[in-house]
């Protein structure tokens, strides 16, 4: 009786093993799971840009307001008679130069 309860308890660690360690585990499961999340989500942002670039194309062949469009955004093209205006912000200052000293009023006085 004593062997059959040995080698009872042998198979039981070995199912055991099996289970939580071995190929086909729950943890494998559950990795191989997160996977296919992971993947799933980058497919559908995939599949958005993919929308996105088609519908590009359909604006390109179909005329020339889109090529009129990316002409102007990205070549900054303008058409005749047109006036072209550009702003541009003041540069920051440089950080590393630190703050302009104002002078003294005291000392300014004194000299």
């Amino acid at each position: 009786m004593r062997w059959l309860f040995v080698a009872l308890l042998v198979i039981l660690a070995a199912l055991q093993y099996r289970l939580w360690f071995a190929e086909g585990s729950l943890a494998e499961q559950r990795r191989l799971e997160l996977q296919v999340e992971q993947q799933s989500r980058i497919n559908s942002q995939l599949l958005q840009r993919n929308e996105v670039l088609e519908r590009e194309v359909l604006e390109l062949k179909s005329g020339n307001k889109g090529v009129e469009q990316r002409a102007r955004e990205q070549l900054g093209l303008v058409r005749k008679g047109e006036i072209f205006y550009q702003f541009v912000e003041n540069p920051p200052a440089d950080p590393r130069a630190g703050p302009t000293p104002e002078p003294d009023p005291v000392q300014a006085g004194q000299q």
